[in-house]
């Protein structure tokens, strides 16, 4: 039998649902050091001494106990370390197109200080370049655990670089991030998928215009569809094909799962459903608000530049109190 992973208090500290058990523990253990104290500095309470500290630690035991029942699902929990991140232009033309770029670039200059890997699966762009759609796959430690709630709608602000009168423009675009897991509860039938080739194009070297190397997959029972072109041969484009539609099943199906929990829930970050508006990157006035937990950051080009790390942190920290109206 795998050793039960130790539970860490400290990162639980602020965490509401065991704060209280922690100020216990903690106070007991400034009693047992108060007697392992006691009983170097008075050998005549030795034996009082240690009757306490029995006493403690039995208390102790009952209290990790009540604790790990608690958060101890948080480290049964399979965090993959592979994810897809999508992202789609919505409402805004071309200028939802070019935010749409901006916001990849985003995680993707994220994903570079953290030492994490990317490699682009697809993409689709618009006639002034930026993005109708893309995928890129990124592989590292922590990575779903870190940008999990990074999926919803994404507005911003700003005057294009287009618009001759200066107005401010409200442009979306959407984010999905969805995990690689390396074990799944997903079966597909193959009766069920509709499968076509065609070629890449673009760079590539010669061979890459020349074969069909590109595999597009649609699940028909769902409609999902997805292509994969990264790739130099047409199996390994289709095993990523098939690891990305499995992965938007699972992903899928936990929306809908989380919609249903969501209603037993008094507080929650989010549902993980794309179609959920989850923050406004507003550019005149130099601030990226999330509406889940109503707090603003400036020096929205720092963010853009992939500077995101104190909203991931933000928002960690209040799932964890579960202190964000649902």
């Amino acid at each position: 039998m795998a050793e039960k992973k130790k539970i860490n208090l400290e990162e639980y500290a602020d965490d509401n649902r065991v704060s209280f058990l922690i100020t216990e523990w903690n106070r007991l253990s400034q009693a047992e050091k108060d007697a392992e104290e006691l009983i170097e500095v008075d050998p005549a309470m030795k034996e009082l001494a240690e009757k306490e500290l029995s006493d403690i630690e039995s208390q102790k035991s009952v209290l990790m106990g009540q604790i790990e029942s608690i958060v101890g699902g948080d480290n049964e929990r399979e965090w993959p370390n592979e994810v897809v991140v999508e992202v789609r232009a919505g409402v805004g033309g071309d200028e939802a197109a070019l935010f749409a770029e901006e916001l990849a670039a985003m995680y993707l200059k994220y994903a570079e200080t953290r030492g994490w890997n990317s490699k682009a699966l697809d993409e689709s762009r618009s006639s002034l370049g930026g993005y109708k759609e893309a995928q890129f796959e990124i592989k590292g430690r922590d990575v779903y655990r870190t940008l999990q709630y990074e999926t919803g709608v994404h507005r911003v602000q700003r005057v294009p670089a287009t618009e001759k009168a200066g107005r401010t423009h409200t442009s979306t675009a959407s984010v999905a991030i969805l995990p690689i897991y390396k074990r799944t509860k997903i079966v597909i039938n193959p009766s069920d998928l509709e499968v076509e080739t065609s070629r890449s194009g673009g760079a590539g070297g010669q061979n890459v215009n020349k074969v069909e190397t590109a595999v597009r997959i649609v699940h028909l029972p769902t409609g999902i569809d997805v292509k994969c072109t990264s790739e130099r041969s047409q199996a390994q484009n289709k095993e990523k094909a098939m690891t990305l539609l499995i992965s938007r099943i699972q992903q899928k199906q936990d929306e809908r799962e989380a919609r249903e929990r969501a209603a037993d829930r008094k507080a929650q970050v989010g549902t993980g459903d794309r179609s959920e508006k989850i923050r406004t990157y507003n550019f005149p006035q130099d601030r990226v608000t999330d509406h889940r937990i109503k707090e603003s950051w400036s020096n929205v080009p720092k963010i853009m530049a992939g500077g995101i790390e104190p909203i991931l942190q933000a928002l960690e920290k209040a799932e964890k109190g579960e202190s964000v109206a649902a």
